[in-house]
């Protein structure tokens, strides 16, 4: 069977900065090719992925991932239906949040303290967090409203003991899913019928090269000092380093495209996967972890990215950079990573009988990255993203075409 796989492959050149730290503070790294290298974790620029969308996807296509899903259920209750009081809400949140993930939900142990009146003001809260998507919200606060009219707990209980109100509650919470969803899957310990496969693997970023740790000592003085009174405020230390990141990501498109069925109603069956394949396509490419950000200003965008539309498997490039790249004669890795790239990829496409196989696209900026402009079509990212999401169409369509033939046969 021809699957739609794509890869994201990108070279970014990170002054010194301190973007995803350890439990010491000092900035990541990993063992790959004998020496050290610099590593930014998939989950921080998985989370940096995430919040670009909120500038590149409507808000009704996104998810929120938190304990606190009574709190935002009951938000949701009290806007759908004014006359049920906040308290009321958080109860009839709780208790359809039970029904609907099978979940503990609870005030935790930390904030059980009861107030003067000898009343507890927590909300409850679930034990792990947990992701729904702004739908999934919308359609358990009408169901919550439905089955507790006027806030009423009791009546809700009632409404849940029938097999089938409690089977919509979980229907609910395992359809329409979010694009950070259905990207970035969701897990359910407590129900895992309810969990959901990432269609998108992100690896760890790695730099090309060996790289060391430097340590910037640092102080701050009191303003309300005087002449007379020496020495700094504060002394202190913050490690970092500086790299040439390669990063690697992929997407499993039919996955996506499952996840997300339908998407909003009345969309065609293709547009809710294009608008993610977009939205992920661009939010990978120019986000950025914000780990001392504030502290080193490293605002860096890619400079090269190599984009690949595959019908068997996803394929990282790391291996080019298993022998760490030596520093360029003049200062720099970037030339001679990219040209490392360059003489790698279509050797190993070779080797795997995988040329002409797919669609390839290139961005590049400068003349360091000129040996890479043969791997693909050269595009801004603006054509580049729009290509992306044309070729994933073009991909699907036909198979939606023979699904729906089928169907009606």
């Amino acid at each position: 069977m021809t699957r739609t796989i794509l890869d994201i492959h990108i070279l970014q050149t990170v002054p010194p900065s301190n973007l995803n730290r350890d439990d010491t503070g000092t900035p990541k790294s990993a063992v790959y090719g004998g020496v050290r290298r610099a590593r930014v974790s998939s989950q921080a620029w998985k989370r940096a992925t995430r919040k670009a969308f909120s500038d590149l996807l409507d808000d009704s296509e996104l998810g929120v991932r938190t304990k606190k899903v009574a709190e935002v259920l009951a938000g949701r209750i009290t806007a759908l239906d004014p006359s049920t009081s906040l308290a009321a809400s958080v109860e009839l949140a709780a208790e359809t949040m039970r029904m609907a993930t099978g979940s503990t939900i609870a005030v935790p142990k930390r904030k059980a303290k009861d107030n003067e009146d000898g009343e507890n003001d927590a909300a409850p809260e679930s034990a792990y967090l947990m992701f729904l998507s702004g739908r999934q919200i919308n359609s358990l606060a009408e169901l919550a409203i439905e089955g507790g009219k006027g806030g009423d707990l009791k009546a809700l209980k009632e409404f849940f003991k029938a097999r089938e109100n409690k089977a919509r509650a979980r229907q609910l919470v395992d359809t329409e899913h979010s694009v950070d969803i259905a990207l970035f899957g969701r897990m359910v310990a407590d129900s895992t019928d309810l969990n959901v496969d990432a269609a998108a693997q992100v690896a760890h970023a790695l730099s090309v090269h060996t790289v060391e740790v430097e340590s910037d000592y640092f102080t701050a003085v009191d303003d309300k000092n005087t002449d007379a009174e020496m020495g700094a405020g504060m002394i202190g230390s913050v490690d970092f380093n500086s790299s040439t990141l390669y990063r690697y990501a992929a997407v499993d498109v039919d996955k996506l495209q499952e996840n997300l069925g339908t998407g909003l109603r009345g969309d065609q069956p293709v547009e809710p996967t294009r608008r993610a394949v977009a939205a992920f396509v661009e939010g990978f490419i120019t986000s950025l972890p914000t780990g001392k950000i504030n502290t080193f200003g490293n605002h860096t965008l890619p400079a090269a990215v190599i984009v690949k539309l595959r019908s068997r498997r996803p394929i990282s490039f790391v291996a080019a950079f298993e022998k760490p790249v030596p520093l360029g004669t003049e200062g720099g890795y970037l030339r001679q990573s990219c040209e490392q790239l360059a003489q790698y990829v279509p050797t190993l496409e070779k080797a795997f009988g995988l040329t002409g196989n797919g669609q390839s696209w290139v961005l590049r900026v400068g003349a360091e990255t000129e040996a890479l402009s043969a791997l693909g079509t050269e595009l801004a990212l603006p054509e580049l993203v729009t290509a992306v999401g044309d070729a994933v169409v073009a991909r699907l369509e036909p198979e939606h075409a023979a699904a729906a033939s089928e169907t009606e046969a």
